[in-house]
């Protein structure tokens, strides 16, 4: 199946002093690897050991990804982290939105492969009702209009992102959300929690329950007070670069 253009995974080895640590940086839902790409390609000039891969589904067809489940995303993570954790040191995980929430549950269940977390406007719960009908309707239509390119800065790059959401693969994930909050408790690794002022994807509450329920003591929470939910691409992509930098190079001298 033809990759979008743009949409390929990214990979570099680390090179001279940081060689030692890893970043895993995860994209949202119906979203690639280009929306956090400005981040991946900072990391990797400053010597960091880079792996954005692209999720199953994600990056050819709608069609596609309406065949795969939560399941096999998380899968996708943990064989990812797995290879990073065998060659590195460090190992830190940035993921956006649904990125986060895959972060947080292998943080909880294989806290091995992963020493810290950079959490991007993590989605974990919603208020929004249509949500709520999302289960009632899933066999009757396949798709719903995309959640993407929730982005105030005008002109490009624009999210690559599918145009439409597949409902099945989509409540597959959604209908993770009470497990993936009841483990939250388990989460004990640092965290940098990025939250975007004027994001319309998330709620306040889904970052609102991760403080609640976190089990890590060691969690800072930053505000980028001009970007909508896809964050990297948005008016404080400079600030988020520079405050996830600045935390992988805390992680990698000992947290």
């Amino acid at each position: 199946m033809q990759i979008l253009q743009g949409a390929h995974p990214h990979q570099s080895a680390g090179v001279g002093e940081h060689a030692g640590t890893a970043v895993l940086l995860l994209h949202g839902i119906t979203s690639t690897p280009q929306m956090v790409r400005p981040v991946a390609q900072h990391l990797a000039d400053q010597g960091f050991a880079v792996s954005s891969p692209l999720l199953p589904g994600h990056g050819t067809t709608w069609q596609d990804m309406a065949t795969t489940r939560y399941a096999d995303w998380l899968a996708a993570t943990v064989s990812s982290l797995e290879a990073l954790r065998a060659e590195h040191e460090t190992v830190v995980g940035f993921g956006v939105s649904m990125g986060g929430a895959l972060l947080s549950d292998v943080a909880a269940r294989r806290p091995e492969l992963v020493d810290a977390l950079v959490l991007v406007n993590p989605a974990f719960a919603a208020t929004d009702w249509r949500l709520k009908v999302i289960p009632h309707v899933k066999s009757l239509v396949p798709v719903a209009q995309a959640l993407a390119d929730d982005i105030r800065r005008a002109g490009p790059p624009r999210e690559l992102a599918y145009r439409w959401t597949p409902l099945k693969a989509f409540d597959s994930f959604v209908e993770q959300w009470p497990r993936l909050v009841r483990q939250l408790p388990d989460v004990h690794q640092p965290v940098l929690l990025v939250r975007s002022r004027h994001d319309r994807i998330v709620p306040p509450v889904s970052a609102e329950t991760l403080l609640g329920a976190i089990g890590s003591e060691d969690v800072t929470v930053r505000w980028l007070e001009d970007s909508g939910h896809v964050a990297p691409l948005d008016h404080d992509a400079e600030e988020l670069i520079a405050l996830t930098t600045q935390f992988v190079g805390r992680m990698e001298h000992g947290h």
